[in-house]
């Protein structure tokens, strides 16, 4: 069924706007047709950068600011329709060895977000998860839980604005990830640096990743966790798959570039799951996405949802993509030609 774009003629504000993800989020909902989008983050020099890659279009506005910084937020937030909430801190080892920075960042810094969203009157935040956050074993994991919570809860407590948010997998690409740490290693001819042979990913593009976030907004009710349906792979596989592609291209032969196993980082865990096994009797199943719907909301008769199965939401039980299809995936987020 087709839905009405809530961000036509709206006005958005993208937290973390100049990241990986904010940054897909602000273009996609100038697509969209949005009336104003104010960019807010902390780093002067991406927002720059951004504004300097946009051509400067009189609709973007570049705010400078912290979501720890509750008053900054509020400010900010005058006005606006939709809130797209990025901003986090992300990096699994760095959280481990940091933990009350992501607390700060990533609960807190939520919290503020809906607090400053309640007092302007905002109608839709769609707040930005990972898998991470299912059953974590890490500090960042644990961070978004929480996150994940308190955006859930936020529903109860005023029916002007409808909070929601998404789940995402490891997104290719993105800054930070293994793809580009990758592609350095190989660039200076090895070795590249993995570490377990047995770890497997849930893997999405930047696009999908904004493009679920649009499909959250335009859908949600309150509460919800909307999660993309997505392949899993093997790391090590797609090691190889990066190794045999760009080696050449910088002048190495693939066959002398090596993997090395380096050992798990503080937090990692061998596989990721897109679903807890609580969530399960709360989960509607759609074409292209899980739904996990609040454990406060009864849905009428007619929404009743059924469990996917284990190897659909669990990356160690998923048929996991070969390396011809992750060369497929590779191509069609344009890390590889």
């Amino acid at each position: 069924m087709a839905h009405a774009s809530p961000y036509r003629g709206r006005k958005v504000l993208v937290t973390g706007g100049t990241g990986e993800i904010g940054e897909a989020l602000v273009r996609a909902v100038l697509r969209e047709g949005a009336q104003v989008v104010r960019v807010f983050d902390h780093d002067e020099t991406r927002s720059h950068w951004l504004r300097e890659d946009l051509g400067d279009p009189p609709e973007v506005r570049y705010l400078l600011g912290s979501v720890r910084d509750r008053e900054r937020l509020r400010r900010a937030m005058e006005g606006v329709d939709v809130v797209l909430h990025a901003a986090a801190l992300k990096h699994v080892p760095l959280c481990e060895y940091n933990p009350f920075e992501a607390v700060q960042t990533n609960v807190v810094g939520t919290q503020h977000v809906i607090e400053a969203a309640v007092d302007a009157g905002v109608r839709r935040v769609i707040a930005i998860s990972t898998d991470k956050a299912v059953d974590p074993t890490s500090t960042m994991g644990a961070t978004k839980l929480l996150a994940e919570k308190v955006v859930a809860a936020a529903n109860q407590f005023t029916a002007r604005t409808v909070f929601t948010a998404v789940r995402f997998g490891n997104v290719l690409a993105s800054r930070g990830s293994v793809v580009p740490h990758w592609e350095r290693q190989i660039h200076a001819g090895g070795p590249v640096s993995l570490t377990d042979l047995g770890m497997t990913r849930f893997m999405m593009s930047v696009a999908e990743a904004a493009r679920l976030v649009l499909r959250a907004g335009a859908r949600a009710r309150g509460g919800e966790v909307f999660i993309l349906r997505m392949p899993a792979l093997r790391l090590s596989d797609l090691a190889r798959v990066l190794v045999e592609a760009l080696a050449p291209a910088y002048g190495h032969d693939p066959a002398r570039v090596e993997v090395e196993v380096t050992g798990r980082r503080a937090g990692e865990r061998l596989g990721e799951r897109l679903l807890s096994p609580e969530e399960l009797p709360r989960v509607r199943v759609l074409r292209d996405m899980f739904v996990v719907e609040p454990a406060w909301r009864k849905l009428p008769a007619g929404e009743a949802t059924r469990a996917p199965p284990r190897r659909e939401w669990d990356s160690e039980e998923a048929q996991l993509l070969d390396r011809e299809a992750i060369r497929r995936l590779l191509r069609s987020a344009r890390v590889i030609g």
